[in-house]
């Protein structure tokens, strides 16, 4: 028996041509095609203990030749010079180093222990939103939790803040997560303590969805302090990464993982944060991508304000709770409430009577024609209306004076004047 040049048997030897393709045929092409699929995510899990998060130039390679190709040119030996551009021999070398050690199915079957799996660019549950970040998207995503991640992406808002936040930045979040809740929005953070921690506890209290995204391996909750809390979005929401099981996070990769924040989402909320601070690298990124930018205002004697006042002085819009981020990152229709003081019942008087209670002093009686004079006005429409007042409870006739009683009594800007 002849092979063919692949090395092969190909999928018609042993039998006549007949020049079209039955069942058969498409059925080994999608066997083919899905054996190739699982090389490609299998070399994506490999990947993910070689490049770290957000490598541009891994990105670019990732372009050119694919997982598969990508890892081939990591291991074969001998390596050619020059092969992955843009990078140093002593950077490739490390690299080199970390492919020589991966084993992606032991990677797998430590995440499927906790109920996770690995999802890759193409796949239906793949947030497409997180093309937008180009050569630096992750190379996947590891996930624990029941829910689909790319349903929840499509309605998220991020809450992102001040790790060492006050009593007033932690309360805020909390209302602001739980509020997003209510509403049916997804709240995505960082998990870390101080705002993020707050937010996801408002969303959990009360009984919505929310994901943590670590800068570590999703079998290793950061910090050890949220244990617990991660634990609980594992099981009431979602918990995803992009480094493999066991890895741990350094600063870089906290920067780093902000991007993935700001990707996912339709906007990011940044609650309290200094001028350096991660939050405020979340809200930019956000606005490279062209999502929405928020920022809930402080004191202005607070450091912990300053960095959210600089986001408002620039393309940051102004929240305060979670209607308005709602109004603003929602479909059309999604209105926050109209903003207003307290109703008084002076307000509801219709402009002729309150310019006639207005013109009663604020002390002592005044006769009809005084207030005719003040009100300018005629003293039968005075009359008229006084009576009027007098029966909702604002003046009291005192002979042939009117006087305010308690309920009439002008407020600070009210026009006053003597008998």
């Amino acid at each position: 028996m002849t092979h063919d040049g692949g090395g092969g048997a190909g999928p018609a030897a042993g039998r006549p041509r007949t020049g079209g393709e039955g069942p058969g045929d498409r059925a080994a092409d999608r066997a083919g095609e899905g054996r190739e699929r699982e090389r490609e995510r299998l070399a994506r899990v490999a990947l993910t203990r070689v490049i770290e998060p957000g490598d541009e130039n891994a990105g670019r390679w990732l372009r050119r030749f694919g997982a598969v190709g990508l890892l081939d040119r990591l291991t074969r030996l001998p390596y050619e010079p020059g092969t992955l551009d843009g990078v140093g021999e002593r950077r490739v070398r490390a690299l080199r180093e970390r492919a020589a050690a991966v084993d992606p199915e032991r990677d797998l079957a430590a995440v499927r222990e906790l109920g996770g799996r690995f999802l890759v660019p193409g796949q239906p549950e793949w947030p497409s939103q997180l093309d937008d970040l180009g050569d630096a998207r992750p190379l996947g995503l590891w996930v624990r939790g029941q829910a689909d991640l790319r349903a929840w992406a499509l309605r998220s808002v991020a809450v992102v803040g001040a790790r060492a936040c006050t009593p007033y930045g932690a309360h805020t979040a909390a209302d602001l997560g739980a509020g997003l809740a209510e509403r049916g929005w997804v709240v995505v953070s960082g998990a870390a303590y101080g705002v993020d921690g707050a937010a996801h506890r408002g969303v959990l209290a009360a009984g919505g969805a929310t994901i943590a995204v670590l800068a570590c391996g999703i079998d290793t909750p950061y910090p050890r302090g949220h244990t617990e809390l991660i634990g609980r979005i594992a099981e009431q929401g979602l918990v995803i990464g992009e480094l493999p099981p066991g890895d741990h996070p350094t600063p870089s990769r906290f920067v780093l993982r902000n991007r993935v924040i700001a990707a996912l989402t339709r906007g990011t909320v940044v609650v309290e944060a200094e001028y350096r601070s991660g939050s405020l690298a979340t809200a930019r990124a956000a606005q490279r991508m062209g999502r929405h930018t928020m920022g809930v205002p402080g004191p202005v004697t607070s450091g912990l304000s300053a960095g959210v006042h600089e986001l408002l002085r620039g393309e940051g819009v102004l929240v305060t709770d979670a209607a308005e981020i709602a109004e603003l990152v929602g479909d059309i229709g999604d209105l926050a409430p109209a903003r207003r003081g307290p109703v008084h019942a002076r307000d509801l008087l219709d402009p002729r009577t309150a310019r006639i209670l207005e013109a009663l002093p604020g002390r002592g009686a005044r006769d009809g024609p005084a207030i005719a004079r003040a009100a300018g006005t005629t003293a039968d429409e005075v009359l008229g209306r006084l009576y009027e007042l007098h029966s909702l409870g604002f003046v009291e006739r005192h002979g042939d004076g009117w006087q305010l009683t308690n309920r009439g009594t002008p407020g600070p800007n009210a026009r006053r004047g003597g008998t």
